[in-house]
């Protein structure tokens, strides 16, 4: 998202309680009809549309429904406005990604989370905000985390390789994505969730096999993936719409729907690398699949095929010296070999 998306949260009446916790969930703004602006405004700083407010309904700001291709144009026409509210009936994805394509300043009406999501990802370039209807704070602290989430990044670093071993049959997993990925772009798999490969999409086109470019090839199924919420799955939980991130080899991050996820016995081997750290040198692993498809990341974001690496030669990863408990990261001390 090129700038940041704004929320705000419909109100009937003055809910001291309710416009409080909106507050503390970090919401840009409340909208109402009513004149309560000034109440509002005493809480804390926050935008008010409200008749008395920062913003003014049907001066600063308009409400479009879209039931057909005329209200469509009358919300372009209308978006010589500050701010032009659209409420599609149904939620009607095709009439919302016409309004995208041709104009700004558009802010959704929407009343869970799920349906804020659908607009902010629509066209990809999304809504400019939302304007979320409900009663629930959680809903309100549930939307504020996915309009305000932070940019994925996470500091890579050179790792050299160490040792490439042949081992026998085992079971790895493919992850098919929705996403079609670029030269530098893969995954963060590991034998360890401490230390993690930038396992490459399969962009590079082999003599007997076409590029595969939604594909990470990505390990045994024993092994760590990085996936949203600075989490880590085990490749063998993994399914078809959960969701996994996408790293190039900047470090920068974005999430990707699952379409499907290969589990197939092949020919493995098991790549260990060492990477630099505060603390000194630190070994990693990963079993992969013994194929000339499979490529991790060089430094410079080129696939490197792992039957063409040799011992000192640099690939991109990413070490943390914290544990994981079921995905989640905590500091104590864990050894895994």
């Amino acid at each position: 998202m090129s700038k940041e998306k704004i929320i705000w949260v419909k109100v009937d009446s003055y809910d001291r309680q309710f416009i409080t916790g909106c507050l503390e969930a970090g919401v840009d703004g409340i909208y109402s009809t009513e004149p309560i602006g000034k109440k509002i405004e005493q809480l804390g700083v926050v935008d008010t549309i409200t008749p008395d407010g920062k913003i003014v309904p049907g001066e600063d700001v308009v409400t479009v429904t879209i039931q057909s291709k005329e209200d469509e144009e009358k919300a372009l026409v209308e978006a010589g406005h500050r701010y032009v509210v659209v409420e599609t009936a149904d939620w009607m994805i095709i009439p919302l990604e016409n309004l995208i394509a041709r104009t700004n300043n558009l802010v959704a009406l929407v009343n869970s989370a799920e349906d804020g999501r659908t607009a902010l990802e629509t066209l990809e370039k999304g809504v400019d905000g939302v304007l979320l209807e409900t009663d629930e704070l959680q809903e309100v602290q549930k939307t504020v985390k996915l309009v305000k989430q932070p940019p994925i990044n996470y500091p890579l670093h050179p790792a050299t390789i160490k040792t490439i071993e042949k081992l026998g049959l085992g079971d790895r997993v493919c992850v098919d994505t929705c996403t079609m990925m670029k030269p530098g772009e893969g995954m963060l798999v590991g034998d360890s969730s401490a230390g993690m490969f930038l396992v490459s999409a399969e962009v590079k086109e082999a003599e007997y096999v076409a590029s595969r470019p939604f594909r990470v090839n990505a390990g045994g199924v024993h092994a760590y993936i990085q996936v949203p919420g600075d989490r880590t799955r085990y490749l063998a939980e993994l399914e078809a719409g959960d969701e996994v991130t996408v790293i190039n080899h900047q470090g920068e991050g974005k999430s990707s729907i699952v379409g499907r996820a290969k589990l197939e016995s092949r020919p493995l081997m098991k790549v260990t690398a060492t990477v630099e750290t505060e603390s000194g040198a630190k070994e990693f692993s990963l079993v992969l699949q013994n194929a000339e498809t499979i490529n991790l990341v060089s430094p410079e974001g080129e696939p490197v095929s792992i039957v063409e690496l040799s011992p000192g030669d640099k690939v991109l990863s990413y070490y943390e010296e914290a544990g994981r408990h079921f995905g989640i990261k905590v500091e104590e001390t864990i050894s895994e070999k």
